[in-house]
C-alpha cells in the first residue's frame, strides 16, 4: 500500500449505515497510516447525531489536502470527480439492474466499488465493464462486538418490560418500501398470538416530516387486511432514538434474534452487527445476505424476483424504475418465527465467528486502499502512454 493521502466525500454526521460506514472507513483509513480529507455530504439525510453522539475527529478532518486519489461514499449521480485526481465511487444496489444513468455515470470514474457480488452482477449486466469494477465488503469492529454489553431495556404499553420476554426479535430499518416492513409486521400478525412469550423491537428511522403518522394509517389498513388486530398478536415495540456507533451494541444485546424481510440490500450493516453480537440470525436468500450468510450459520427465507414497487420518494422511485427486486417467501418467515418463539430453531451465535474473523473494518480499509492503489497506478500508466 503505497497511498498517503486520501480525499473523501460522504456523510458521515448522521445515524444511518451510510454515515456509520464512511465514518469506519476513515477511521480504518488512520489506523493504517494515511491522513483524510474528509468532505461531509449533507444531503445525504437529514437526520443528524447530536453533539455528545458524534465523534468531534471527523470534523477536523476538513482541512484540505493535496491527494491524487479522491474517493466518494455516495450514489453516482451525487459523485463530482474532480479533474486531476484519480476518482473512485463506493456505491451499492439493492435491485437486479441499476439505473442507466449510473452507468453513464460510472463510466467517469477510475472505479466503481461494490461490498457485494449481487451489486457487481447488477452493474455488469446493466452495461458497466467488469474491468471498471471492484468489490469490497464492509465489516464491522471486532474490538467493539467482541465484548459484552448492558443490554437496553424498554417498558411497553402493557407495564411489562422487553427482557420479561424469552424470545426478543430486532429489526432495524428506516422506513421505506424497500424494508419491506410491513411485511414483516404481516408475518409477526401472522405467526404470533399475545400468549407467546416473544416480543419484536423495531429500531425505526422516520425522518421526513409527517412520515410516523403515515405509518400509523399503514399499520390500520395492515390490521384491516389481516383481520387481526395487533393486540391480538405479541407485542411490538417501535424504538425512534438515535444511537452512536459505540451505543449500537446495547440494542443487539437486547435481543435474541435478528430478524429482515427486506426486497434487497446493498449490504444491511445491522444484519451483520447483530451476527457478530451473537444473536440468531433469520434473512431472505437474496442480494448481499448471500455475501456473508449461509444455511449452516442463519435461517434463509426463500424468495422469488419481482418487479420492484417503490411507493415513496419520487426521485428514489425513479432509481428502482424497470428493476427487479425480492419478495421473501411469508410462509416460510412464519415457520422460522414459530421455530424461534417455540426454542426449535437455530440458536444464537454461530455466525458470530465468522464475521469477526473474516469481515473486520481493517479487512475492509485494506481492500479498498489496495483498489485505491491499483487505480492510481493505472491512471499513471495511461497518463505515461499518451504523453
Amino acid at each position: 500500500m503505497s497511498l498517503k493521502r486520501l480525499k473523501v466525500r460522504g456523510s458521515f454526521r448522521g445515524p444511518t449505515g451510510h454515515d456509520h460506514h464512511v465514518r469506519q472507513f476513515v477511521r480504518a483509513f488512520h489506523g493504517q497510516g494515511v491522513d483524510v480529507q474528509l468532505i461531509d455530504m449533507p444531503s445525504w439525510s437529514p437526520a443528524v447525531l447530536p453533539d455528545g453522539k458524534r465523534d468531534p475527529w471527523f470534523d477536523s478532518l476538513a482541512r484540505p489536502l493535496d491527494a491524487r486519489v479522491f474517493v466518494q461514499f455516495c450514489m453516482p449521480h451525487q459523485a463530482e470527480p474532480e479533474e486531476g485526481r484519480v476518482n473512485v465511487n463506493y456505491t451499492m444496489f439493492e435491485a437486479g439492474h441499476v439505473p442507466a444513468r449510473w452507468v453513464a455515470d460510472g463510466f467517469r470514474q477510475h472505479r466503481v466499488v461494490l461490498p457485494s457480488e449481487s451489486s457487481r452482477q447488477a452493474w455488469i449486466g446493466s452495461g458497466l465493464p467488469d474491468s471498471r469494477i471492484r468489490v469490497c465488503p464492509l465489516g464491522v469492529d471486532p474490538d467493539l462486538y467482541s465484548r459484552t454489553h448492558a443490554p437496553l431495556d424498554w417498558t411497553l404499553v402493557s407495564g411489562s418490560h422487553v427482557s420479561d420476554y424469552g424470545t426478543r426479535f430486532l429489526n432495524v430499518s428506516e422506513l421505506g418500501p424497500r424494508k419491506n416492513l410491513l411485511g414483516l409486521l404481516r408475518v409477526w400478525l401472522r405467526a404470533t398470538s399475545r400468549r407467546d412469550d416473544a416480543v419484536l423491537v423495531v429500531k425505526l428511522g422516520c425522518h421526513a416530516p409527517d412520515l410516523r403518522a403515515r405509518f400509523t394509517i399503514l399499520l390500520h389498513m395492515l390490521e384491516r387486511d389481516s383481520g387481526k388486530r395487533f393486540l391480538e398478536a405479541a407485542p411490538v415495540h417501535y424504538v425512534y432514538d438515535l444511537f452512536s456507533d459505540e451505543e449500537m451494541p446495547r440494542l443487539y444485546a437486547a435481543a435474541t434474534h435478528y430478524i429482515s424481510l427486506s426486497h434487497g440490500e446493498g449490504w444491511d450493516q445491522p444484519m451483520m452487527e447483530a451476527g457478530a453480537s451473537g444473536l440468531a440470525l433469520i434473512a431472505p436468500r437474496h442480494s448481499a445476505y448471500t455475501a456473508y450468510l449461509d444455511e449452516t450459520i442463519a435461517d434463509l427465507v426463500p424468495t422469488r424476483e419481482i418487479p420492484a414497487v417503490y411507493n415513496g420518494d419520487p426521485d428514489t422511485a425513479a432509481l428502482f424504475e424497470g428493476a427487479n427486486w425480492w419478495a421473501p417467501d411469508e410462509d416460510a418467515a412464519a415457520a422460522f418465527l414459530r421455530a424461534a418463539i417455540d426454542r426449535t430453531g437455530t440458536s444464537g451465535g454461530p455466525a458470530r465467528s465468522r464475521i469477526l474473523r473474516h469481515f473486520t473494518w481493517e479487512q475492509a480499509a485494506r481492500r479498498l486502499l489496495d483498489i485505491l492503489d491499483e487505480a492510481a497506478e493505472d491512471a499513471s500508466a495511461a497518463e505515461s502512454g499518451s504523453s
